[in-house]
């Protein structure tokens, strides 16, 4: 269970990005995070893992207060928390293999990695979270010779190769047309449905929302205004998160 209690971040200058926001986050839940771009879902899903530090509350995960927890024992929970990024966030100039390899840069020994060396059972690990989002062929390309859909799904192989428990996914398909949007959001299902890993999912869209979340939080100027099941954002919610003047399409 991730527990938010009362999370709230001020940036400087006063801008409150999160305000007093609360919510609960069952285990095995693909969750949807929703709201107009600086609403605030990036910097939730950052301060979870704290890339970003909250200025003020509380994030519970299985009872552990992460807020409060050393960088030592920061470093054992983020093993545990892959993150998948908007713009993918590799190493362009490096081959496919070693941007998945990276998931396991807090399991091997610091200076084995800093020589690009893995243990063997890490490299056909690498293959085999590779074969399973469709890019084993890519291993041996340089990253940047991808395109943005396979770039994406290197992210996702990068995630799985932490074994992790929770996947934070910071607006993952917001650069892709729909159809590949479509492909990467299946492959969060799968890692949800079929290996019971938790995922939160930053989204601009309702009807990806509605097709693959069980339930959904909405931020507005940083505070929570909905939290509930996607079927019930009728149009008053939506206004509610989106704007009084904003058009529901679809």
């Amino acid at each position: 269970m991730l527990q938010i209690r009362n999370l709230t971040k001020i940036y400087e200058g006063g801008v409150k990005a999160l305000d007093d926001v609360s919510f609960d986050v069952p285990d095995g839940q693909f969750l949807a995070v929703i709201g107009l771009s600086g609403s605030g879902k990036s910097t939730l899903l950052r301060c979870i893992n704290r890339l970003i530090e909250p200025t003020d509350g509380q994030i519970l995960w299985d009872g552990m207060d992460i807020t409060k927890a050393s960088q030592e024992e920061m470093r054992q929970i983020r093993r545990k928390i892959g993150m998948v990024f908007q713009h993918f966030n590799l190493v362009n100039r490096s081959k496919v293999i070693t941007n998945v390899l990276a998931g396991r840069l807090g399991y091997v020994n610091p200076v084995w990695s800093f020589m690009n060396r893995f243990p063997k059972e890490d490299i056909e690990k690498a293959m085999q979270k590779m074969e399973r989002v469709g890019i084993e062929e890519k291993a041996m390309d340089r990253a940047d010779q991808l395109s943005g859909g396979q770039q994406q799904r290197v992210g996702i192989a990068r995630a799985l190769m932490q074994d992790p428990e929770l996947i934070l996914a910071d607006e993952p398909v917001a650069s892709l047309d729909p159809v590949l949007a479509h492909s990467i959001m299946k492959h969060l299902e799968d890692i949800n449905k079929l290996d019971g890993v938790t995922v939160m999912c930053s989204l601009h869209f309702l009807d990806l929302v509605h097709h693959y979340a069980d339930q959904a939080v909405a931020l507005n100027e940083g505070k929570l205004v909905f939290e509930g099941l996607p079927k019930e954002i009728d149009d008053e919610r939506f206004k509610e998160i989106y704007g009084r003047d904003a058009e529901r399409i679809g």
